[in-house]
């Protein structure tokens, strides 16, 4: 597929950059790629995301976190929760996410990001093999008992419409690159299942560890 995204205006015109991203990679000592973690809310897809960055990070590798929260407070801040806009959150995201990649960073996603549709288009937009998507797998029980935000309890009194789980929807992968059981596992062992899968597909090929501690939990 071409690198080039599509315009709506013939007047743009796509620059080449003499540093690409394979120069990018080699001087990261690594390659760069979109981990898009999706899940339920409470499902603790950022709790995931955070803890497998603090252990790139002893390893050396660069990275960055785009966490759901964080970008509504900016990049998304003009976008509701309504279909079109949680399809245009997810475009943007994608969007970001790509020129992370195209820098040589590891770039990791948290977001509910709920319907396939919207993940494949994002999978879509970089080469095979980039797009790693990890499906944050909780019974919605259990992200309802870690409600720290009362999100849950919101929407089951109506103060909250189309949340994801109680009034919209959300598909599930069928055939995500991984799966992890938030749900029943400890952080520790989500997190080693996480830099493995990356270790099986070469985007890392070595650990530097810095010294390993007990990241707390906080879904």
């Amino acid at each position: 597929m071409s690198n080039e995204p599509k315009t709506a205006s013939p007047n743009v015109v796509w620059h080449h950059a003499t540093v690409t991203r394979a120069r990018r990679e080699a001087q990261n000592g690594h390659r760069g790629a979109i981990l898009w973690f999706t899940g339920l809310s409470g499902a603790g897809k950022s709790t995931v995301a955070h803890a497998v960055e603090e252990s790139l990070y002893q390893m050396g590798c660069r990275t960055f976190v785009l966490d759901g929260d964080n970008v509504r407070h900016g990049l998304c801040s003009d976008l509701g929760f309504s279909t079109k806009d949680r399809e245009e959150n997810i475009r943007r995201i994608g969007e970001i996410a790509k020129l992370f990649m195209e820098a040589g960073v590891i770039v990791l996603t948290a977001f509910i990001s709920p319907y396939r549709a919207d993940r494949e288009r994002v999978r879509g937009m970089v080469e095979h093999g980039d797009f790693i998507e990890i499906f944050c797998s909780a019974p919605i029980e259990v992200c309802e008992a870690r409600d720290v935000k009362g999100m849950y309890k919101k929407a089951r009194a109506g103060q909250i419409s189309e949340f994801t789980g109680i009034t919209s929807p959300y598909e599930a992968p069928l055939k995500p690159e991984l799966n992890i059981n938030t749900g029943g596992s400890e952080l520790d062992a989500c997190v080693q299942q996480v830099i493995e899968e990356m270790m099986h597909r070469g985007l890392v090929t070595q650990l530097r560890s810095k010294g390993s501690k007990r990241i707390a939990v906080d879904h």
